[in-house]
């Protein structure tokens, strides 16, 4: 229950982005899904950033991650896994696509700040989009949706 309430937070807040354009505008049951190798795959959110008119297009998935449990290593563990193993799958089906992992801000101030998050971070090129699942708005992106 408690990970509907923060992925529906996230999508409240990623909808509030006058710039953001998603595939499912009320986004329930609508992943993004793909097939690689024989495995199916259903990220949470396909959405596209709109930049200014006169740049072009760019597109996300979002991953999204309450980190609610009882131990955030071992949350960490699983987003980090599933991270890695989505960004597989999307360079070999939609490699214009950037995939993004949706933390709390909660979250972020506390086990994303150790060192030893910002090392693994640092290392697998883990995007993030920070969010608070009590308003309507994304709070940061790191790095920010690159302008094309």
């Amino acid at each position: 229950m408690q990970d509907r309430i923060h992925r529906h937070g996230c999508s409240r807040s990623l909808s509030h982005l006058g710039a953001l354009c998603l595939r499912n505008p009320w986004l329930d049951g609508d992943p993004y899904v793909l097939t690689v190798g024989g495995v199916d795959f259903a990220i949470d959110l396909g959405a596209e950033h709109l930049m200014a008119a006169k740049r072009d297009d760019v597109q996300i998935a979002v991953e999204i991650k309450s980190f609610l449990g009882p131990s955030l290593i071992t949350d960490f563990h699983a987003a980090l896994g599933q991270f890695l193993n989505y960004q597989l799958a999307l360079e070999q089906t939609d490699p214009t696509r950037q995939l993004y992992l949706a933390v709390p801000l909660d979250a972020y101030l506390t086990f994303f700040q150790l060192p030893f998050a910002q090392t693994a971070r640092d290392l697998y090129a883990v995007r993030l989009l920070i969010y608070d699942p009590a308003q309507p708005e994304v709070l940061t992106w790191t790095p920010h949706p690159p302008i094309e």
